[in-house]
């Protein structure tokens, strides 16, 4: 008799819940998955375990928690999907033990998040991502449509300015932001200028009051990404020195909800490194804003997001 495991297409593998897991067999991995933002909103939970056939792609895997989870599809093409605290491209094998994760745009909004999306399928082709920055592995030239200023390749940075990236500071916290002395960890004798960015909670926000914030962060990837971004930022830009402080929790308007700190020889440099660390933070940092109303609460640019969504899936 013919193996019917043997005439199962690839397709036709299913994820099973926690309950199957004692049914688990030498073919399959178990993975687990967290939701997170307005994500985890739509599931009803924060985590769940399944059993995925071996030699799964992160795209396999993706397509199956849409399939396990159908209001995720409302989210459309924004959703997106991370292994073990990294952005996946769709060819990633999935292992046993994996930390997948998913989650929405982050707190910079649906039209940053976009490019973060066509990155990561960039990834999958070898090309470089419009209006990311990012270089092309398959000709080692830099994107011109970057929009920034003094860009410096790492090989510039003299032994000064790569030995005191070492003292950067990336952190997450739940406690209030004193500004001033996040600032002052940055200034070193030898730099002209140190630029500093104090985001905060704004009380209106597209004509309705805002009673509160909560931010909400993935907090292992967050770190890996602030750091990831200084990196990139010391790569980029004549810097001596950047900082980076974020708040989760809840925040009372006029509360500091992130400090971007960044020291250097002339401010030129400070500033545009400044500039580009906001925005990129607000690109790829797994952080989430929510915005809560005397007659609501939403998701930042969830409304709009989907919206749009609901609209592209709609027949």
């Amino acid at each position: 008799m013919e193996n019917p495991r043997k005439k199962a297409t690839y397709e036709e593998v299913r994820f099973r819940g926690t309950a199957d897991l004692l049914q688990k067999t030498n073919d399959e991995i178990t993975v687990r998955v967290l939701f997170f933002g307005a994500a985890r909103d739509a599931v009803g939970r924060d985590e769940i375990d399944f059993n995925l056939e071996r030699n799964s792609t992160a795209a396999y895997a993706f397509e199956q928690v849409l399939e396990k989870f159908p209001d995720l599809r409302r989210f459309g093409r924004s959703l997106l999907l991370a292994v073990n605290q990294e952005y996946a491209a769709t060819d990633r094998e999935v292992l046993d033990g994996d930390e997948l994760a998913l989650f929405p745009p982050v707190s910079g909004g649906a039209s940053t998040e976009t490019s973060k999306r066509e990155e990561i399928e960039a990834l999958n082709t070898g090309t470089t991502s419009p209006n990311t920055g990012t270089t092309s592995p398959n000709t080692g030239t830099a994107d011109s449509n970057t929009g920034t200023a003094s860009v410096s390749p790492a090989s510039t940075l003299n032994a000064t300015q790569t030995h005191k990236s070492a003292h950067d500071f990336f952190e997450l916290t739940s406690d209030a932001i004193d500004v001033g002395p996040v600032a002052r960890r940055v200034v070193l004798p030898e730099c002209g200028a140190t630029v500093t960015l104090d985001g905060y909670a704004r009380e209106w926000t597209k004509g309705r009051q805002t009673l509160h914030l909560i931010y909400e962060a993935y907090a292992s990837m967050a770190q890996r990404e602030l750091e990831r971004l200084g990196r990139e930022a010391h790569e980029r830009f004549e810097i001596a020195h950047i900082g980076i402080v974020h708040r989760t929790g809840r925040l009372e308007i006029g509360e500091t909800s992130v400090v971007i700190a960044v020291s250097a020889p002339h401010r030129r440099a400070a500033f545009e490194a400044c500039e580009w660390a906001i925005r990129e933070l607000k690109r790829t940092v797994p952080i989430w804003k929510k915005e809560i109303f005397e007659d609501g609460e939403v998701w930042v640019e969830g409304e709009n997001q989907l919206q749009k969504q609901s609209q592209e899936i709609e027949p």
